[in-house]
């Protein structure tokens, strides 16, 4: 089945998930690089978590384009679209 035709709600819960383990996997960089648990380069996981997120974003942006979709899932992808905007941009300027 292809993504554009699975349920909004499915696509937003997936987006969901796909963002907050794309933060959670940024968040382990920076706080070995505070505490230094191990010492171990965190590059390449910065850019899986980064991945995870611009997915996550995509996600939710097509749920946006889609059409006939109830106003309160486009309401929860407008703001899970803000809040990985804003992550996104944390992230890069910590980087």
């Amino acid at each position: 089945m292809n993504w554009k035709e699975k349920d909004s709600g499915l696509l937003l819960q997936r987006s969901f998930l796909f963002g907050i383990t794309g933060i959670v996997i940024c968040l382990i960089p920076l706080i070995n690089k505070n505490f230094l648990f191990m010492n171990l380069p965190m590059g390449p996981l910065n850019g899986v978590g980064i991945l995870l997120q611009f997915f996550g974003l995509s996600i939710a942006v097509m749920v946006m384009r889609q059409r006939k979709v109830a106003e309160e899932l486009q309401e929860k992808a407008k703001k899970m679209i803000l809040v990985l905007a804003v992550a996104l941009v944390f992230f890069f300027m910590v980087i």
